[in-house]
Formats: structure tokens, sequence, C-alpha cells
């Protein structure tokens, strides 16, 4: 199997419903996310995807919620705005794109973000 990862940032609030401390309140983070993804087979060119047409998978996903309350935000008006459940989101939502882009040779297998420098979050299936 071959990999490849791409990282990039975004900076967003959020507040966690039903939480007991600090994270209850209206904050925000810069967040970082790595996406990894994954097939069986390179292209004619030697590639599993070029790392600039991930990075243009990743763009809509980051321009949604970039400098967004993500409380306000489908699917996080329903589901907290966890780490965890952010990453699922950019695995979903990229691993949409690229089933239609590369016809399913190539999929997400994890997602990470980082809160902070020191905590992270990460989705894989």
């Amino acid at each position: 199997m071959y990999q490849v990862t791409v990282e990039a940032g975004f900076s967003s609030g959020h507040y966690l419903r039903n939480y007991h401390g600090k994270c209850e309140n209206p904050h925000g983070h810069n967040y970082k996310v790595r996406v990894t993804l994954v097939g069986e087979t390179l292209d004619a060119t030697g590639l599993l995807l070029d790392f600039k047409m991930l990075k243009q998978v990743m763009r809509p996903v980051i321009d949604r919620i970039d400098h967004q309350m993500l409380n306000d935000l489908a699917p996080f008006t329903e589901i907290n705005p966890s780490a965890e459940n952010i990453a699922k989101y950019f695995y979903d939502q990229t691993n949409l794109q690229l089933a239609e882009m590369t016809q399913g040779r190539v999929r997400v297998t994890a997602c990470t973000i980082w809160e902070t420098d020191t905590t992270t979050a990460t989705y894989s299936e």
C-alpha cells in the first residue's frame, strides 16, 4: 500500500455542550489537520495522488470552517465540535471528493486534528 500525507491549518471557534469546565465557554484554536491517503496502485505518473491535488481537496473543507464558530455550522449544530468529531468530519468530506476524483483508487485512511501543539485526535478506518 502507498500512503501520502498533507497538513494544513485553520482557525475556528467552538464550545463544548454538556461539558463542565473551561471548554464549555466559547473559545478558539489555531488547528492543524493532517490527511493521509492510501491506495494500492499509482497513476500513470507514478503518484498515488499529487500533493497539490490533495491540498485542493482539503481547501473547500477548510474554507467552510476557517474563522467560523463551528457550533453554528452543520454537522456541529447537532454534534459537539470536539477534536474527535472534527477529525471525522475532515475524513468524511475529503473521502467523498476523492471517491469521485479517483474512482475509488485512493481513499482517506486517517485524519488527525491538532487542537494545540500537544493535543491531537485521529479518526481512521
